[in-house]
């Protein structure tokens, strides 16, 4: 439990050195709920209960893991984005996609990488965001999980082509590692989220959870 509120304050310490980033982050904070007033979405209490019970779970299962890729690629977990996937299903794209943003920001205080404002945005609150639209396809769910997570790839390939290029072996472009590195991470975790897609009634928890709001 000390490890774990040490991590936090480490994490809010170097986002607050930061302040850039902590501009840019708070930038996009004001861009989405102007959004959100825009498309008049209500965000009611039963609402935002779902979405913490959401980011609380999707935290937990990101700590699960099931493979630690080499060369510090990263990890797969216990399906991390599938209750952000869900949320997106039963109250479509944007109440999915503040929904990863706000995990975004969760991941940036658990484990913070900051380079540059711009490599923040593409690494953390972005590609979770873009799991989010998973919900324009409420009725097709593992074509949903597969278009959200294609697009949260690309945040991440931008990022590691852009910014961590230097890291590639001799030999290899900027743009070839990113894909293989990035690539690895991001297909593992599909996987693991369309088998417990498949195990699970997705659509049917869905569906019942529409039908008590």
């Amino acid at each position: 439990m000390n490890n774990f509120i040490n991590t936090i304050k480490n994490g809010f310490t170097e986002i607050f050195i930061n302040p850039l980033t902590f501009a840019t982050l708070i930038g996009l904070v004001l861009i989405i709920l102007a959004l959100i007033r825009f498309k008049r979405i209500k965000l009611e209490a039963k609402t935002m209960t779902r979405i913490g019970i959401a980011l609380a779970l999707a935290t937990i299962l990101h700590f699960i893991k099931l493979i630690d890729l080499p060369y510090g690629a990263g990890s797969i977990n216990l399906g991390s984005m599938v209750p952000i996937l869900v949320i997106a299903f039963i109250y479509g794209p944007e109440i999915g996609m503040l929904t990863g943003f706000l995990f975004g920001i969760i991941y940036l205080i658990i484990s913070p990488y900051i380079i540059h404002p711009i490599q923040v945005l593409f690494d953390y609150p972005l590609p979770f965001m873009a799991v989010g639209l998973a919900g324009f396809f409420k009725n097709k769910s593992l074509i949903g999980a597969i278009f959200g997570m294609f697009v949260k790839f690309i945040f991440h390939f931008i990022s590691g082509a852009v910014f961590f290029g230097e890291f590639a072996p001799k030999g290899w472009s900027p743009a070839l590692y990113s894909f293989i590195i990035n690539g690895s991470v991001v297909l593992g975790n599909l996987l693991v989220i369309l088998v417990i897609m498949t195990l699970v009634p997705i659509t049917k928890l869905v569906n019942r959870t529409k039908f008590y709001n």
